[in-house]
């Protein structure tokens, strides 16, 4: 598949139109104060059903509705943004929609798919598997499928993007997530179309660098697992027809380790007040450390593809980065085991402006010497200072700690 072409784009841009958000670029001082360069921000988790692949699913259905081939109904595999976007504007058309889920998939993102009218199924223990079924009962029951990334009216949609965001800002570089690669594909076309000397640079997940290498080999490469909290772009092989478009209009690709996503997601969280995914966050990690050589003149757009994180996920997340930032600390000591011991820890740990959270006191384990007691105790902390004060001020009272990380 070559480029896609600026009609095929802009075509999706007027079947869009009165049904997406046109969410527009924010300027993002913190973090072009971190990138040294002129951040702007494409917010697409705060589009309708919370990621970009709306754009995508809806154009593809349109077009079918206007060759009249959605009789029969669609059927997509997908693990949550895809599914979600192909539900809702299946539901627009009035045509039945089958979404095939991995067995494992979070029950938000499938009740979610439900609520938006899909019939859910829930098959194999990965997206390979659920996409084998789901081609397989297409054939059977004659349902369309709808693929997630290797369709051209599917990236032309995600093109609209492009569209959106020349309207805005002359932008220098544009930072895209990376995983099928229909994303980039579309946002590279119009790009390459219109504004050829703007720089295209795709970001990988680490733990799923399909395209990754491939670009850079200049080749298909095969990967045989991926491993990623970025579920949004954790695609294990590479289409060829994308493929040669990315080639075609992708500058360079840059990849972003998970603890780096996760630092990314929180910073969102904090700096910016947005809930992002991992998929969505991974161009804020390229920039937060320092994947691109940036410049002060430089105005670089970055997309934020989706918000559907999982609640548990970002739980964790969270608990990790108040622990890697000192804001939370978790102690282990062995305490005497006798009235006033506990009481005696708490105070001075009160005294400290130390504010305990959670307490776990154990006396019967197998070793411990009679009389002892282990105690695990969870603190909020204000930073490494207020954490160092608190470690200094334990040893001399005489307690012997480990910290639990």
């Amino acid at each position: 598949m070559n480029l896609i072409p600026l009609q095929a784009i802009e075509l999706a841009k007027k079947r869009l139109e009165n049904i997406i958000y046109h969410n527009p670029l924010s300027y993002a001082p913190k973090l072009s104060q971190i990138s040294k360069a002129q951040v702007f921000l494409k917010k697409e988790n705060l589009q309708l059903t919370g990621s970009f692949k709306i754009r995508g699913a809806f154009n593809k259905l349109a077009s079918l509705h206007e060759e009249k081939k959605l009789d029969g109904g669609v059927i997509a595999a997908s693990a949550g943004n895809h599914a979600q976007g192909v539900a809702y504007s299946a539901s627009h058309f009035k045509v039945k929609s089958v979404v095939v889920m991995p067995e494992a998939t979070p029950l938000l993102k499938v009740q979610s798919t439900r609520n938006l009218g899909a019939e859910v199924m829930l098959k194999g223990t990965n997206y390979d598997e659920a996409y084998a079924y789901a081609l397989k009962l297409a054939k059977e029951q004659n349902y369309t499928f709808i693929h997630p990334f290797a369709d051209k009216e599917v990236a032309a949609g995600q093109g609209t993007i492009a569209l959106e965001m020349m309207g805005e800002q002359d932008l220098d570089i544009i930072l895209v997530p990376v995983g099928g690669g229909g994303l980039i594909s579309g946002i590279a076309s119009a790009y390459r179309l219109l504004k050829p000397d703007v720089k295209i640079i795709g970001v990988s997940a680490k733990g799923a660098r399909a395209m990754f290498e491939s670009f850079h080999a200049k080749r298909i490469i095969k990967t045989e697992a991926v491993k990623t909290i970025a579920d949004g772009i954790a695609v294990r092989d590479v289409n060829e027809g994308i493929f040669e478009c990315i080639k075609q209009g992708v500058d360079d690709m840059v990849e972003v380790d998970d603890e780096e996503i996760a630092s990314a997601i929180l910073y969102l969280i904090e700096s910016q007040k947005l809930v992002v995914e991992g998929a969505g966050a991974v161009g804020i990690a390229a920039l937060l450390h320092n994947k691109l050589d940036l410049h002060p003149h430089q105005k670089v757009g970055v997309v934020v593809s989706g918000g559907n994180i999982d609640v548990t996920m970002l739980n964790l997340i969270i608990e990790k980065g108040l622990i890697k930032t000192n804001r939370k600390t978790k102690f282990r000591m062995t305490l005497i085991d006798k009235p006033g011991s506990l009481m005696k820890l708490t105070d001075l740990l009160t005294k400290m402006d130390a504010n305990i959270v959670h307490v776990s006191y154990d006396r019967i384990s197998t070793k411990l010497e009679y009389g002892d007691a282990y105690i695990s105790i969870t603190l909020e902390t204000k930073g490494l200072e207020h954490k160092e004060q608190i470690c200094k001020t334990l040893l001399e009272h005489g307690y012997k700690f480990s910290e639990i990380v």
